[in-house]
């Protein structure tokens, strides 16, 4: 029996240490080697240091060409029975192509999270504007990411804030849709008893990827109006900037005076996080589910973060600390968390909860592959009832097909 293939199309080469979406993209990819999928994965990006070695997993890496008719070449004689976009640009730039030359594969859209609304609650705060639907309706944004999820067979979506926006706002059927949130092993008993208690952890942390604007704006919030409150109640506590990418702007906030320490990129963010006693995120804007807050109740490290910051992240349960949106009330709440035994057990544990109940890779991958199973044995109809997403694929790829041929034909000459 011929074992079933995957290829995906990445933005970038996969990179875990870096950013969420790396550790995202790595989780999918063990999702389909469990499943014995052949799996290629491939990028217009250059790949550098940072990204993992995917052939050490078994996974074929291949370089592509944007505008360049070697894809289609590529495709047709890879012939994969599932293609899945890592974010709706790679399914604009590739879409029409693996329509036109493999069209019985299913076509997945892994959103990572909705840009469209992390761009606009950035556009909402540079302007000084509230946000709203309103305003997320109308930018050009929103119409191509929501156009990429229409063509696709089945789009996954990591947020259940996000989910509720797709369905109630935007009104797409829950049939293209799959909540998958990040993957991961429940945390037992015995993981905790490994984790340094209270009196053994220290400092505040920070964790992020700054060629991710959210991440540049919280760290200057934490020191222009975070960080001057808890250290003046903490003069002996420091707060570490760590993660990859770091811009001279970020670098320039180095102060050991003040315990504000750029630290830079960390090979082990883990273990950062595990030694610290709070991470704090005075998120202002962003989307989709926050890795350095997943990441923190994954080390035990009860977290501070704003209401954007934990949005879609918890339900109902409690969270891992606080949410807090005001900054000198957050100020004051990291320092009680830092300062009171108790409320960080309780804390801990409440992150325990979150990710045990939420982000169950055994649970969450039985769904996804049930999923797919139950769209390929019914992929026709499944189309045929997607019929936005067929005027889509016939009307907008056809304009998208002629100006990529345009581009091709142009480099030729």
């Amino acid at each position: 029996m011929q074992k079933k293939s995957i290829l995906i199309i990445g933005t970038v080469w996969v990179e875990p240490n870096s950013s969420a979406a790396g550790k995202r993209m790595l989780q999918l990819i063990h999702q389909f080697l469990n499943k014995d999928y052949i799996v290629t994965f491939a990028t217009t990006a250059l790949k550098n240091e940072k990204a993992v070695d995917l052939t050490s997993l078994g996974v074929k890496e291949v370089s592509i060409e944007l505008n360049n008719a070697s894809f289609d070449v590529f495709i047709k004689k890879l012939q994969p029975n599932i293609v899945l976009f890592d974010r709706f640009m790679t399914e604009e730039q590739f879409g029409w192509r693996v329509a036109e030359h493999c069209p019985k594969a299913l076509r997945i859209l892994d959103t990572e999270d909705l840009h469209c609304l992390r761009k606009t609650r950035e556009f909402c705060l540079k302007n000084k504007i509230d946000f709203s639907t309103h305003e997320l309706l109308k930018q050009d944004i929103t119409k191509r990411e929501i156009a990429a999820i229409l063509r696709c067979d089945l789009s996954l979506i990591i947020s259940t804030f996000e989910m509720d926006l797709l369905k109630n706002v935007f009104k797409i059927d829950a049939s293209i849709l799959m909540y998958l949130p990040f993957l991961f092993d429940a945390i037992d008993e015995y993981q905790q008893e490994k984790w340094k208690y209270f009196d053994e952890r220290a400092h505040f942390v920070f964790v992020g990827n700054y060629f991710h604007k959210p991440n540049v704006n919280a760290v200057l919030t934490l020191k222009q109006e975070v960080w001057p409150i808890i250290k003046k109640r903490l003069p002996k506590a420091e707060l570490r900037i760590y993660g990859a990418y770091i811009n001279q702007q970020i670098q320039d906030l180095h102060n050991p005076k003040e315990g504000f320490l750029i630290k830079g990129f960390a090979k082990n963010a883990e273990e950062v996080v595990k030694r610290a006693k709070v991470v704090l995120a005075p998120l202002n804007f962003g989307a989709g589910i926050k890795g350095k807050l997943t990441e923190a109740m994954l080390c035990g490290t009860p977290s501070v973060t704003t209401k954007i910051g934990a949005e879609g992240m918890h339900d109902n349960l409690p969270w891992n600390g606080f949410r807090e949106d005001n900054f000198k009330e957050f100020a004051n709440k990291a320092v009680q968390l830092y300062t009171d035994e108790n409320l960080w057990k309780s804390s801990q544990k409440n992150g325990v909860n979150i990710i045990n109940t939420f982000y169950s890779k055994e649970k969450n991958g039985i769904l996804f592959f049930r999923v797919i199973e139950q769209i390929q044995q019914n992929l026709e109809i499944h189309r045929v009832n997607n019929f936005m997403g067929s005027v889509l694929q016939h009307q907008t790829l056809q304009a998208t097909k002629y100006m990529s041929k345009w581009i091709e034909e142009k480099n030729k000459n």
